[in-house]
């Protein structure tokens, strides 16, 4: 079994900056592509950003040139730098893994998720 487990979420006032973290533990591999999502509270699920094995990213328009996804694959973790942040960014923010291996075949694993809210 792979766990997922969010951290660095917290209380930050507006233009302020967060660092969340998501490590993977247990039967752990080379995950294709790991993201974030959030969700706020009556609203669905959505992406924030993902980042591919290679490094390749994909950010939702909303946090582009403000957030910034990274990974660390020896470490099998992923980061979202989160700056000037917007009482909107306020959310329950997930981690994901995704992808296809030789191991498993398809995968999809999420955290449990990171609170993060933005004051004004």
């Amino acid at each position: 079994q792979v766990q997922l487990v969010e951290s660095g979420g917290g209380l930050v006032q507006t233009g302020g900056s967060l660092r969340l973290s998501c490590a993977a533990s247990g039967s752990v591999f080379s995950f294709n592509t790991m993201g974030w999502y959030r969700q706020a509270p009556g609203k669905q699920r959505e992406l924030v950003a993902t980042v591919s094995r290679g490094g390749s990213t994909n950010d939702a328009d909303s946090v582009k040139g403000r957030f910034t996804i990274s990974r660390d694959n020896a470490k099998n973790t992923v980061y979202l730098q989160m700056n000037s942040l917007k009482t909107e960014d306020t959310a329950v923010y997930y981690c994901r893994a995704f992808g296809v291996s030789v191991f498993v075949g398809q995968y999809d694993y999420w955290g449990r998720g990171t609170q993060v809210t933005v004051s004004s």
